[in-house]
């Protein structure tokens, strides 16, 4: 099982493929990571080193792993953070071309565009291009809450609502759509749930909410999911494995104390976490 990650990489701390290929590699799966940042840490911290990587710099890696063969042996393109427009529009080159060249590889993308805490976070010329040209191209989409209502361009409160704007953004491209962080108005007090929809079925899965909100769990959660579905895993039983492996990481995370996710610590967990959340059905 191989997928090709591209997304943001730092030196220190877990977002991004920091915090997505050790996962995956946990499930047996082989991954090419790409990086689209080369970066000290997240920002958030006192200083901040390295950079964003150049357009043609990130175009010619892509190049690179296709030369090598990389695009025939994948079974999952996975995309997150990518630093700017540019980089943007080449991976949407670059999947284009490898789907086209292997018909049976599915693209996942994580649109990395913000939180509800904060906003966007991202250049304002990224957004749209995520929107209209890689979320077209994707099979699989895993944006959290804030960032579903913006592709959708509507607030959602309720799951019959969730469902319905995800069957609506479906007829641009994915098939399937998984929310997570998302509160809506029956989600329990001191829970979080995530959602899965797909055309004609929807679940959902709720965890206990952590007192703590380290960043990166939104690449954790996508690369735990993509990990499920290649391993064998419907859509049902791949959210509940992320929605319980991503919960001990953060169980664990909340225990140490520290601001950036125990993942390594977490490795049993990763694989076969102890305590299990079903997904159940939503529609």
């Amino acid at each position: 099982m191989n997928v090709i990650s591209i997304q943001s990489q730092v030196a220190f701390g877990h977002v991004g493929n920091s915090a997505a290929v050790f996962p995956m590699q946990m499930h047996g799966i082989d991954v090419v990571a790409v990086p689209t940042t080369l970066l000290s840490n997240r920002p958030g911290y006192p200083t901040l080193r390295g950079r964003v990587l150049e357009t043609e710099l990130v175009a010619d890696l892509l190049r690179g792993i296709e030369e090598r063969g990389a695009v025939d042996s994948a079974q999952m393109v996975l995309s997150g953070y990518l630093g700017s427009a540019g980089n943007a529009e080449v991976v949407g080159d670059f999947v284009a071309r490898a789907k086209a060249k292997n018909p049976a590889l599915r693209y996942c993308c994580d649109p990395v565009l913000g939180d509800r805490d904060r906003g966007l976070f991202v250049r304002n010329d990224i957004p749209p291009l995520v929107r209209d040209h890689l979320c077209p191209l994707a099979d699989i989409i895993t944006p959290n809450h804030f960032e579903f209502e913006w592709l959708c361009d509507t607030k959602v409160t309720t799951s019959d609502q969730a469902i319905a704007a995800a069957r609506a953004l479906m007829a641009r491209g994915p098939s399937t759509v998984v929310i997570t962080s998302a509160e809506l108005s029956d989600t329990p007090s001191g829970e979080i749930e995530t959602l899965a929809i797909e055309r004609n079925d929807a679940w959902r899965v709720r965890t206990p909410k952590l007192p703590i909100s380290p960043n990166g769990t939104g690449d954790l959660f996508a690369a735990l999911f993509v990990a499920a579905r290649l391993r064998g895993a419907d859509t049902p039983a791949a959210l509940g494995h992320a929605a319980s492996a991503i919960f001990a990481v953060l169980e664990r995370t909340a225990i140490s104390g520290t601001e950036e996710m125990r993942i390594v610590e977490s490795a049993e967990g990763l694989a076969n976490p102890k305590r299990k959340f079903e997904a159940r059905r939503a529609d």
